[in-house]
C-alpha cells in the first residue's frame, strides 16, 4: 500500500520534520516505512494483554488508516515510535510548588519534556504573592511573575528533540493577588516570549462581574482574604490585554474541575489549553480526518458514518497502546498518566466537510452537523474504551472517580479537539475546527517565479462549473477571500467563507457546539478584524462562559503588526505568477550601487566576515574575506562568487541555502550563537537572515545584532505573525500558528 494524496508542500514537511535522518542528517526512511515504523511500534503494546494477539494483522490496520491518512496521531507519535528516543506525547502539565526546591524541581523537570519533544503547562498560582514574607530566611517573596521569567529563560536554552524550543502554558487564579501584574506581563511582545499565558477564572468572579461588584484576593500560602478588587474592572484590563495583543487568555477553572473523572485539581492545561491535566499527567492526541469520511451518493457528498465508526473505534485502540508503549521522561509521569490513562481523539477537516456539503462555516445548519458529529464521535470513542475496559480492565483510578457507579472505562478521557498544525498539512485538510484561513496563497519558488496553491476542494468546485482559471486564481491569492470577488458566483462565495468572513460569535458558537460532546476542551482560535473594538472583545468572552467552553483564546489582525521581524508589507497584492526561467540563462549586470550587511563568524580556521548585498531586485552579491588566522579563502571566495552569480540569474536564496547548509569541515568548531560547520555553511546561514528582513528587494527592518533581536523561530505561537524559516505570512488557528507556505509550526 502507498500513501495516498500527499502534496508536494506535505512532502516538504515530512522530511523536514519527521522522516528519521541517520548523524549527517541524511533522510534514512520514506514516508511508507514511517508510518510502517509507527504501525507496527503502536501495535505491538497488544503483546501486553495477550501473549498471542495477531501484532502483525493490527499494525496493517493501523498502517492502513494512516496512509489513507484517515487518522494521524500528534507529532511526537509519529517523529519518535519505534526510534531510541520513544517519547509520544504532545502534553503534560507539572505543578510549581510554593518552596525553592519545588520551582526548580519542575524547571528540571520541564527541561527533560522539552528536550524530549513536549510542551507543559503550569499554574504559578500556588507561589505566594510578591512582597510576601518568606519565614525561613526572613525576606520577603518575589511572586509568580519573576518565576515564570525564570521558566522562560531556560526554555529558551533547551530546544525541543533538538530542532526546536518548548512552549508553555502558564496560568494564574483570579483571585491571587498578583493577578493584575500577571495580566499586563506581556503588554511588551518581547517579554516572556515562551509562554502563552491564561487567566483561571472562577465562577464567583464571572457572578461579580455580572453583579459590578468587588471580589476577594486569596494569600495561596494561608487562603485568607488579604484585598479587594472591582470584579468589572480585573475583567475589563483582561479583554483591553488581550486586544491588544491576544493575551491573556481565559480558562474556566470551576468548569474543568466539575467535568474531572480524577480525584485531583485541574490547575492548568497543555500550551494550546485543550488538554486539561492533573499535575505529572501527559496525554496522548491524534485526529480523524473528516474530509476522508466522506462518500458520494447520487452525485452529491455525505457522511459515510460506518467509516467513521470505524476510524473512531481503531483509532481509540491505536491511543490506548501508545500509552503502553511510551517512553515517559519521567517515571511520575508515567505513573500517573497510567493511573487515568487519558486519550485525546480530536478531528482535523471539519471546514473542508463543510464545502464539500456545500454549508456556511457560519450556519446553522453547520454547528448542527459539527455537535452531531463530535456527539457521534464521543459516544463511539466511550463505546470502544468500554470494550477495551472489558479485555484490559478499567483504568487504576476508576473506582475513585466519577464513573465508578457505571460500566468500565479503559481511558478517564476520550476525547479532546487539538489543533492539528502540521500534520492536518500531511492529511491535506483543514486544521481542527477551524474555517479555512485562506484559499489561495502565492508560494515563490524562485526569486521571480511564484506558483498559487490553492484549496483543492474549491479547484475542483470551479472547474466543475467551468470558472477555474489562472488569472482568478491569482485574484483569489491577492484578495485572501472570495466574499469580495464579483467573477465567483454568490452562491459559491456565500459557502466558501475564511476565517475573516466569519464573525467572532459565529466562531465561539462553532466551538461550544464541539465542547458539549468533548470530554477534554476545545482549542480554537477566534478571530477578530483589525478594526475590532475592545467591547467585541469583551462579548465573545462573556459568551463563551455562557455558552459552556471551557475557555478561550482570540487573535485580533493586526495586533502583533510592532514587532521586530516583519518581512513583506502584508497589504501589498500578492505578485502574479511569471512564467520559469527558460534557458540560457544570463546573470544580470551587477548593480553599481548596493546596501548590505557584513557579519563576522567564527569558523575551525578563525573568523570568517561575510557580506551580503542587495539592491531593488533582492540580493545579488556575496562577498567573503578571512581573518589573521587563515582558513581556505580561495575556497570561501570561489563559493562567494558562484552564489553571487546564481543570485543574479534567478536562483532562489533558499534554493541555494539547501545546497551549502549542512556541509562538513574537518575545522569545525563547537560555539554558541550561529553554529557553523564550514565556510559553505556559514554563507547559508548569513544568506538566508539577510533574506528573512527583504521580501521583493525592501529591506523591512534593520538587521539587528544576533544577541539583542527576539527569534520568532523560539517564540510562542501567537507571537510569530511572519514565519521564521521562510517569511510568509503565518495563519493563527486552534490557539496556535502554521505557514502554509513550508510547513513551520509550533503545535504539530
Amino acid at each position: 500500500m502507498t500513501v495516498g494524496a500527499i502534496s508536494g508542500n506535505a512532502m516538504e514537511v515530512l522530511r523536514k520534520r519527521y522522516l528519521a535522518k541517520n548523524e549527517n542528517g541524511e533522510i534514512i526512511e520514506s514516508v511508507e516505512q514511517m508510518f510502517r515504523r509507527v504501525a507496527e511500534a503502536v501495535a505491538a503494546a497488544d503483546r501486553n494483554y495477550d501473549a498471542r494477539a495477531d501484532v502483525a494483522a493490527l499494525a496493517e490496520q493501523f498502517y492502513a488508516f494512516m496512509t489513507e491518512l484517515s487518522f494521524l496521531p500528534n507529532s511526537p507519535t509519529l517523529m519518535n515510535a519505534g526510534r531510541p528516543l520513544g517519547q509520544l506525547s504532545a502534553c503534560f502539565v507539572l505543578p510549581v510548588e510554593d518552596s525553592m526546591e519545588g520551582i526548580f524541581d519542575a524547571l528540571k523537570y520541564a527541561a527533560l519534556i522539552h528536550k524530549s519533544g513536549g510542551g507543559t503547562g503550569f499554574s504559578f498560582s500556588r507561589l505566594r504573592q510578591k512582597g510576601a514574607t518568606v519565614r525561613s530566611t526572613g525576606g520577603v517573596a518575589s511572586g509568580p511573575i519573576s518565576f515564570m521569567k525564570v521558566f522562560n529563560m531556560a526554555t529558551e536554552a533547551v530546544k525541543q528533540g533538538g530542532t526546536r524550543r518548548g512552549a508553555n502554558m502558564g496560568i494564574l487564579r483570579v483571585d491571587h493577588p498578583d493577578i493584575e501584574e500577571f495580566i499586563h506581563c506581556k503588554n511588551d511582545n518581547r517579554d516572556i516570549t515562551n509562554f502563552n499565558i491564561s487567566v483561571g477564572i472562577t465562577d464567583a468572579f464571572m457572578q461579580a462581574v455580572e453583579q459590578q461588584r468587588e471580589y476577594e484576593l486569596i494569600d495561596p500560602k494561608t487562603g485568607v482574604a488579604v484585598g479587594r478588587l472591582d470584579a468589572r474592572t480585573v475583567f475589563n484590563d483582561i479583554v483591553e490585554a488581550a486586544w491588544h495583543n491576544g493575551e491573556p487568555g481565559v480558562i474556566f477553572l470551576d468548569r474543568l474541575n466539575r467535568d474531572n473523572p480524577l480525584p485531583g485539581l485541574i490547575e492548568s492545561t497543555n500550551p494550546c489549553g485543550e488538554q486539561p491535566l492533573l499535575p505529572y499527567e501527559s496525554c496522548n492526541l491524534g485526529s480523524v480526518n473528516l474530509l476522508a469520511m466522506l462518500k458520494q451518493s447520487h452525485g452529491r457528498y455525505e457522511v459515510d458514518y460506518d467509516k467513521l465508526r470505524d476510524t473512531v473505534r481503531l483509532a481509540v485502540h491505536f491511543l490506548d497502546n501508545v500509552i503502553d508503549v511510551n517512553n515517559h521522561p519521567l517515571p511520575v509521569i508515567a505513573e500517573t498518566t497510567k493511573a487515568g490513562r487519558k486519550i485525546g481523539l480530536g478531528v482535523m477537516g471539519f471546514a473542508d466537510l463543510l464545502l464539500r456539503l456545500g454549508l456556511p462555516y457560519d450556519s446553522e445548519e453547520a454547528r448542527v452537523l459539527g455537535e452531531g458529529l463530535m456527539a457521534f464521535i464521543n459516544e463511539e470513542g466511550h463505546a470502544m474504551s468500554r470494550e477495551l475496559a472489558l479485555a484490559r480492565g478499567a483504568f487504576p483510578l476508576f473506582q475513585e472517580s466519577s464513573y465508578r457507579d457505571g460500566a468500565p472505562l479503559r481511558n478517564a478521557t476520550v476525547t479532546t479537539i487539538a489543533p492539528t498544525g502540521t500534520i492536518s498539512m500531511i492529511a491535506g485538510a483543514s486544521s481542527g475546527i477551524e474555517p479555512v484561513f485562506a484559499y489561495a496563497y502565492v508560494r515563490k519558488v524562485l526569486d521571480n517565479t511564484s506558483l498559487t496553491e490553492v484549496n483543492p476542494v474549491l479547484v475542483d468546485v470551479l472547474q466543475r462549473r467551468g470558472l477555474h482559471s489562472r488569472e482568478l486564481m491569482e485574484k483569489i491569492a491577492a484578495a485572501g477571500s472570495l466574499s469580495h470577488l464579483p467573477d465567483i458566483p454568490e452562491e459559491i462565495r456565500r459557502v466558501f467563507l475564511s476565517a475573516h468572513d466569519i464573525s467572532p460569535i459565529a466562531h465561539v458558537k462553532m466551538q461550544a457546539a464541539f465542547q458539549r460532546h468533548t470530554d477534554n476542551a476545545v482549542s480554537k482560535t477566534v478571530n477578530f478584524s483589525a478594526s475590532a473594538a475592545i467591547e467585541d472583545v469583551a462579548e465573545v468572552y462573556c459568551l463563551a462562559y455562557a455558552e459552556g467552553c471551557k475557555g478561550v483564546t482570540i487573535y485580533r489582525d493586526g495586533s502583533r503588526d510592532a514587532q521586530v521581524l516583519n518581512i513583506g508589507n502584508p497589504d501589498t497584492p500578492a505578485p502574479p505568477l511569471q512564467p520559469p526561467v527558460q534557458q540560457p540563462i544570463f546573470p544580470r549586470p551587477r548593480p553599481e550601487i548596493t546596501q548590505g550587511f557584513t557579519e563576522r563568524v567564527k569558523i575551525g580556521c578563525g573568523n570568517l566576515y561575510i557580506t551580503v548585498n542587495y539592491d531593488e531586485n533582492g540580493i545579488c552579491e556575496v562577498f567573503t574575506s578571512t581573518g589573521k588566522a587563515g582558513g581556505c579563502p580561495s575556497q570561501s571566495e570561489a563559493t562567494a562568487r558562484l552564489v553571487s552569480i546564481a543570485l543574479r540569474s534567478g536562483i532562489s536564496t533558499q534554493e541555494i541555502y539547501d545546497q551549502l547548509k549542512g556541509i562538513r569541515c574537518p575545522s569545525t568548531i563547537r560555539q554558541q550563537g550561529l553554529h557553523c560547520t564550514s565556510c559553505p555553511d556559514a554563507i547559508a546561514k548569513i544568506l538566508a537572515k539577510v533574506s528573512a528582513y527583504i521580501s521583493d528587494g525592501v529591506v523591512t527592518a534593520a538587521l539587528p545584532s544576533e544577541k539583542g533581536r527576539p527569534d520568532d523561530r523560539n517564540a510562542l505561537p501567537h507571537l510569530i505573525r511572519y514565519c521564521p524559516e521562510c517569511g510568509a505570512k503565518t495563519e493563527h488557528e486552534g490557539g496556535c500558528v502554521v505557514c502554509r507556505n513550508c510547513g513551520f509550526s509550533r503545535c504539530g
